[in-house]
């Protein structure tokens, strides 16, 4: 038994991009910049989310365990961030992306290819990966707490950087040791 589409006059109660009225104390074009602001960390989030898991399914070689868990652990705090982004977004009024299709869109993160990469190139486009959302999420932040929306900031601060400021130290930390891996065998 197949499925059809639904078609595409169902009826949506809020469109993305629009803000509904909540009353948090912060004007529509605050919410409305934080939102974007929002959406764009949590496309680039849940992008790294799903590199962690290919890493996870793919890795291979002297360091497997290690890797496999260490990229299954991180793959499950990208997860959680990505919820407490969505949200953030829901509070302040807007609509969280939630569709693969949103993220390829919205989400400048490098792909990774479609095979198997070396445990020192799943570490290397993790390690570009963090590196790029930490500095898009820091002028984020302070354009937030400039705006005085201090609850944007504050997740900006405390889980987004401090979350990827930590991964990336871990996934740093295993390359000296897989690129020896790597020239042994």
């Amino acid at each position: 038994m197949t499925m059809s589409p639904r078609p595409e006059s169902d009826p949506v109660s809020q469109s993305f991009g629009s803000l509904v009225d909540v009353r948090i104390g912060l004007s529509a074009e605050v919410r409305h910049a934080s939102v974007s602001a929002l959406n764009r960390i949590l496309a680039h989030t849940m992008a790294l989310r799903d590199l962690y898991k290919k890493s996870h399914w793919q890795t291979a070689g002297l360091t497997f365990l290690e890797l496999h868990q260490l990229f299954d652990k991180h793959y499950e705090e990208q997860a959680a961030l990505m919820d407490t982004l969505a949200e953030r977004v829901q509070t302040l009024g807007g609509v969280a992306r939630a569709l693969a299709g949103d993220v390829a869109t919205e989400s400048r993160l490098t792909r990774a290819p479609s095979g198997i990469e070396t445990p020192h190139h799943q570490l290397a486009r993790l390690l570009d990966a963090h590196e790029f959302v930490l500095a898009e999420a820091r002028p984020l932040a302070r354009e937030a707490a400039e705006r005085g929306d201090d609850g944007t900031n504050d997740l900006l601060v405390s889980q987004v950087i401090r979350t990827h400021e930590l991964q990336s130290w871990f996934v740093w930390r295993h390359i000296p040791r897989v690129v020896e891996h790597d020239k042994r065998a």
